[in-house]
């Protein structure tokens, strides 16, 4: 499930330019949460994004049942 995403503008090195907001949002109430119960690990990926002529980044990753609620619930 999408846990996160945000976008960014065009830049040379998106892998780059995403760690730094990443890390960020890591740090946030949502970002522990989420980091605390992950089943396994979460994960990121860069997608260009045609409508701002930039980069998307989405953090992924699965929760279980009873989290995916308290998630859906709490922080969307």
């Amino acid at each position: 499930m999408i846990l996160h995403e945000f976008t960014m503008g065009d830049v040379e090195d998106p892998y780059l330019y995403a760690a730094f907001p990443i890390s960020e949002w890591q740090k946030t109430e949502m970002g522990q949460w989420v980091m605390g119960n992950v089943e396994g690990q979460a994960s990121f990926h860069i997608h260009p994004d045609p409508v701002q002529y930039g980069y998307r980044v989405v953090i992924t990753g699965k929760l279980n049942p009873r989290a995916e609620t308290f998630f859906r619930l709490k922080f969307k």
